[in-house]
């Protein structure tokens, strides 16, 4: 039943998305919520590569096993948030939103703020997700 998924979409009496998300994102009334703290680009040494772009693959992959822990796919993810203390590289950031989301993309909102929680850190992403 259309009301017991998750469904996206772009209003027509609107402009286009201008990236790779989706306008509306619709949670079923009896969906389970997920809120995760954001993710961070540090490897599996604990350590934060000098590159953003590793950070970006790092920080992708780090949700993936957030994901996986608590049996979520990417399409329960509803809403993402991307904050960055430099520009993003969006082919790169592009190949792995598509990688995790293919063509079915949630809410996005993208910030560029002068400091993330660390110096370190170059890329945060926290996601929302709901599993009907």
């Amino acid at each position: 039943m259309e009301n017991e998924k998750i469904t996206r979409r772009n209003p027509e009496n609107m402009p286009g998305p201008v990236g790779n998300y989706t306008h509306i994102t619709k949670i079923p009334r009896n969906a389970e919520w997920y809120v995760a703290s954001g993710q961070v680009g540090m490897d599996e040494a604990g350590s934060f590569p000098d590159s953003m772009n590793r950070q970006i693959s790092n920080t992708f992959k780090n949700i993936k096993a957030l994901l996986a822990a608590e049996a979520l796919e990417a399409g329960h993810i509803v809403k993402v948030n991307i904050w960055a203390t430099e520009k993003i590289d969006w082919e790169w950031m592009n190949a792995e939103w598509r990688d995790l989301f293919g063509d079915d993309f949630p809410a996005m909102t993208i910030g560029y703020l002068v400091q993330l929680g660390l110096p370190e850190i170059k890329v945060e992403i926290e996601i929302w997700a709901a599993k009907p």
